[in-house]
């Protein structure tokens, strides 16, 4: 008896062992300067954090990108280290701070750490700690790749002004400023109590009337906390239908029925009670390469087109320096590829 329980406990522990033994093995092994493994639990980390985003089964062909992409970025670090290119703490801490303020823009205050964990996770899959080596690696890649391949991004020429009159004579019908609004939102969320949110939405609507000295009264008062309701300058909109999809047909039929300095009347929106006053109109017009590209915005139409010019000669030579590095890199017994490990 002691024997068969002796068995049994053997033959469970084998299995379970046999398994965490297959995670251990080697999807890849890279080895330019030494031998570094890409286990198989750390291939299918990444291919189910890469399919949760997706929100779909990675093809075979897809997975194998995935696997070739992990080989690239090993590749690449033992490289920096050999050449002795290293990232600081420092460097990551600015560019972490970028993250979080671009966020603090987002929601309007300074994110807490607990928000700012919860967004690298939804954006990335992955915890802070994770997420900070991930970004410690993509430093170091990218600094190595420049200092490799300085030569090709030094030859990097800006747009001239012939090329951006060209590019705008190609495309000026694409360059018309939709009808267009700026305007100032009273806004009374209907929070958990909704009911409650109506009351407060039907009193501040009476108040205000269509009067717009009343409004501003209004929505100087939301600016204070606890006052119940947000209120401020909410930007522009277009007379488009991308705008439509987000505030809904009663939202842009009321903006746009208004004339500059008028109030609307009170509307329901999507997650709240909604009085607007419009502050800035703009009406359609076909734009000329000196015109502003956007209301709101300093940018013309020839900065606009130099820019997109620009990033697109950026991204071509950043695709043709990656393409050279990783054939560098990969040229001779760099790396090993386990085909028997990759399936499972």
């Amino acid at each position: 008896m002691k024997r068969l329980l002796f068995l049994a406990f053997f033959c469970a522990f084998s299995a379970a062992t046999g398994f965490s033994q297959t995670d251990l093995q080697p999807a890849a092994i890279v080895n330019l300067t030494k031998s570094e493994p890409i286990t198989v639990k750390q291939f299918r980390t990444e291919i189910e954090r890469m399919e949760k985003s997706a929100r779909r089964p990675l093809t075979e062909a897809e997975r194998r990108q995935v696997l070739d992409v992990m080989i690239n970025e090993k590749l690449a670090v033992q490289a920096a280290e050999r050449d002795k290119i290293t990232v600081s703490d420092n460097e990551i801490n600015q560019q972490i701070q970028q993250l979080r303020a671009g966020m603090a823009q987002s929601i309007g205050r300074q994110p807490t750490d607990a928000e700012y964990a919860q967004a690298v996770k939804n954006e990335t899959g992955l915890e802070v700690g994770p997420f900070r080596d991930q970004l410690r690696r993509q430093l170091i890649v990218q600094k190595y790749l420049t200092s490799k391949k300085q030569g090709l991004f030094e030859s990097l020429k800006m747009p001239t002004e012939e090329e951006i009159q060209n590019a705008y004579s190609l495309t000026k019908t694409q360059f018309v400023r939709p009808e267009t609004v700026r305007f100032s939102m009273v806004m009374i969320p209907y929070g958990p109590d909704k009911a409650r949110a109506k009351e407060l939405a039907d009193r501040l609507n009476r108040e205000i009337g269509l009067n717009p000295s009343k409004f501003d009264e209004v929505a100087l008062r939301g600016q204070a906390p606890n006052s119940g309701y947000q209120s401020g300058d909410a930007g522009f909109i277009p007379k488009n239908t991308e705008a439509l999809q987000v505030v809904g047909q009663e939202f842009i039929n009321t903006a746009f029925s208004l004339k500059q300095g008028e109030v609307s009347r009170m509307m329901e929106g999507a997650t709240g009670y909604q009085i607007i006053k419009i502050t800035e109109t703009y009406e359609q017009k076909a734009l000329e390469l000196d015109d502003i590209f956007r209301p709101g915005s300093r940018m013309t139409v020839r900065d606009y087109i130099g820019n997109s010019m620009l990033q697109e000669r950026q991204q071509a030579i950043l695709a043709q320096a990656t393409q050279e590095l990783v054939t560098e890199l990969r040229s001779g017994k760099t790396f090993q590829v386990f085909e028997k490990n990759l399936a499972w």
